[in-house]
């Protein structure tokens, strides 16, 4: 092809004819990338400003310089999770080997749709995720697949769970006299109603099951659900059990939400997106009893397991659902005995090589420094629970599980229909005046102040800045 209106260092000649503009471009993006991340402490965790660049496609080519100023406006306006004042999400910083195998996967541009167009990465895929399915005792037979995301993972599994409940993989619902229903804690994730609108049952078909004061999910309250669904002539055919609520971290008892599910012969899936990483330590992994029962589980290693976005994956105690209650096949595709076509399996067809990067991370980690992070984490939320605990002003939503506190601000001289806007303004300032970014969800009708203890640089001096400022803000703000 002519390429003359191209810059030189447009593709990378497969001969290497430009091997010196490339290295140079190359060179330039990380080497002023490496001195914005390792200055991170020193921006904000959030950005005063974002500055977006032009969005006009030019009719020549920009230069290599105007590129890379608008990088650099791009990457000081963006979320920087990599400062340990970042502490109000499930995101962090992801390991350096997860960036750089982002890289890799995007220069060879392989396509997990098939076999074919990515012969190596589809079965590392399937091969890793047989091991990661192994660490949740999901039993020899179990399987899975890669997705772009948490959300996608439990649309996945509750598009199986519905198919192989109501044989509908090729009808469809309209030939069903009784509307289903599944059972999710009332704080459980917004996917689930997402995925129950897209599969075509409704938001309302997922029934909130009342929790207890530590955001969990009552077992007692679940088989009443059930039972009523069933009066009521709807057919119960799911429940989702969470291990890690996304506000306060809390896990579902996974064993007697299990024997609720044999009891009426539903398919139990377990969203662990977030609290499945447990099962990498020792220590901590005896929260997650139970799971090994489960039909299928959500997982996001773009989590808790530090790898670059995204990477999220729903597992299959049986891989062979997959086959039979969801895969459609590319007759344009090649098929092998060995290795399935990935993406006649799963939601999405197209699909980046997510598995590079996941698979360095626990190459380049390995079990013990995954581990290490995790009983870190854990180390922390002990500080910070018992500080919250010990404080006259401040009070816990409830006993963490995992590496997450949330709590509020109550003292006894702020009216409690004025506690909202006093832990909203307690939020900005400790943004503003400590560096400090924690989130402010809803939770039971108030606001409430949400640390998640994931970054690696975070430590019991960024801890003492956080109750610091709390406790200046709140000397200033009392009558």
């Amino acid at each position: 092809m002519n390429r003359s209106n191209s810059p030189e260092a447009g593709f990378i000649h497969p001969d290497g004819a430009n091997a010196e503009a490339v290295r140079d471009l190359a060179e330039d993006v990380l080497d002023q990338l490496l001195e914005q991340l390792g200055a991170a402490e020193e921006r904000s965790p959030l950005p005063d400003e974002s500055t977006v660049p032009t969005v006009r496609i030019p009719a020549s080519p920009r230069s290599q310089n105007d590129l890379l100023g608008d990088l650099e406006t791009i990457v000081a306006g963006s979320m920087n999770p990599a400062h340990p004042g970042y502490i109000g999400h499930m995101d962090t910083m992801p390991t350096t080997v997860s960036v750089l195998g982002d890289l890799v996967a995007s220069a060879v541009n392989n396509n997990m749709l098939s076999v074919e167009m990515s012969p190596v990465f589809s079965e590392l895929e399937v091969q890793l995720i047989e091991t990661i399915a192994s660490e949740f005792g999901l039993g020899p037979d179990a399987g899975g697949i890669l997705a772009s995301g948490g959300s996608l993972a439990n649309l996945h599994a509750l598009a199986v769970a519905r198919n192989h409940a109501f044989d509908v993989h090729k009808g469809g619902l309209t030939g069903l006299d009784r509307k289903p229903v599944l059972f999710a804690s009332e704080v459980a994730h917004t996917s689930l109603q997402k995925a129950a609108m897209v599969l075509g049952l409704g938001t309302e078909t997922v029934v909130a099951v009342e929790t207890d004061a530590d955001s969990r999910l009552k077992p007692s309250a679940l088989k009443r659900a059930v039972e009523r669904a069933e009066r009521g002539g709807c057919v119960p055919f799911c429940v989702v059990a969470t291990a890690g609520t996304t506000t306060t971290g809390n896990i579902d008892p996974l064993p007697a939400v299990r024997d609720i599910a044999d009891e009426h012969d539903l398919w139990l899936h377990v969203d662990a997106a977030y609290g499945g990483a447990l099962v990498f330590s020792e220590a901590e992994r005896g929260r997650l009893d139970g799971i090994e029962a489960a039909d299928s589980v959500t997982f996001n290693p773009q989590k808790w397991c530090y790898v670059a976005k995204t990477c999220a994956m729903v597992l299959f105690a049986d891989a062979d659902v997959l086959q039979e209650d969801f895969r459609i096949g590319a007759p344009y595709m090649r098929g092998d005995d060995a290795i399935p076509n990935l993406g006649e399996l799963s939601v999405q067809g197209t699909r980046r090589a997510e598995v590079l990067k996941l698979w360095l991370t626990f190459q380049h980690l390995g079990r013990e420094g995954l581990g290490q992070l995790i009983d870190e984490s854990y180390r922390l939320t002990a500080v910070i629970r018992n500080r919250v605990a010990e404080h006259d002003a401040l009070e816990l939503a409830s006993e963490p599980e995992l590496n997450l506190v949330c709590f509020r601000a109550a003292p006894d001289w702020c009216p409690p229909d004025e506690q909202d806007a006093l832990n909203g303004r307690l939020q900005r300032r400790l943004l503003s005046e400590q560096d400090i970014f924690v989130s402010l969800p809803t939770y039971r009708d108030n606001r409430w102040l949400r640390v998640v203890l994931l970054n690696p640089f975070t430590d019991e001096t960024t801890l003492d800045r956080l109750f610091n400022g709390i406790d200046v803000f709140l000397d200033a703000e009392r009558p």
